[in-house]
């Protein structure tokens, strides 16, 4: 008996969907911003895994901080552009309690490792070929083009969804007012 495989079939409908306008059910564009007002915020999963270069992370290390979390992949082009501004804000906002958190989804972990290498990126990348991890979010949390980015409060709660490719300073605008917010 033949069996399918579903992740390179998952990859191809990445690539084809992938670096596309962001779009709401029934095909209208909407806003890259979709924010979850606080008391209606849902905890994120504890999403973990390696890194792209070996070590082990986990979501929850972030507990206290502000998480941005980039989901991306190397053949993608505006995860290419994004990826500086990405590392720029990562650098400017650490001190302020901001955490860049990448999560590449390519089923080859070579190709992330030279992404990351080239672009000197200053944040660790979970690698998570296939988008296994993301299945673990509600679905309004997972677009189906790249790049795109889960904002995670101090609380480790699902805070907002950008759903397009963000600047440094678009990451300070975001990350503004969920670092006014208090801890719990």
């Amino acid at each position: 008996m033949r069996r399918h495989r579903p992740l390179p079939l998952l990859a191809l409908l990445l690539a084809l969907a992938g670096c596309a306008p962001a779009t709401e059910p029934g095909g209208a564009s909407g806003p890259p911003l979709r924010s979850v007002p606080a008391a209606d915020r849902g905890a994120a999963p504890d999403l973990a895994g390696r890194t792209l270069d070996g070590r082990s992370v986990r979501l929850s290390d972030y507990r206290g901080k502000v998480v941005v979390l980039n989901v991306w992949a190397p053949w993608c082009g505006p995860c290419r552009a994004e990826a500086p501004e990405l590392s720029r804000a990562q650098q400017h906002l650490k001190a302020k309690g901001v955490q860049v958190l990448g999560l590449e989804t390519d089923a080859e972990r070579g190709a992330g490792l030279a992404f990351q290498r080239d672009h000197a990126l200053a944040y660790p990348s979970l690698h998570d070929p296939g988008g296994r991890l993301l299945t673990r979010l509600p679905r309004r949390f997972r677009p189906q083009s790249l790049p795109y980015t889960l904002l995670v409060d101090r609380n480790g709660r699902l805070a907002g969804l950008w759903v397009s490719p963000l600047t440094e300073a678009e990451v300070r605008g975001l990350t503004r007012p969920l670092l006014r917010e208090r801890a719990r």
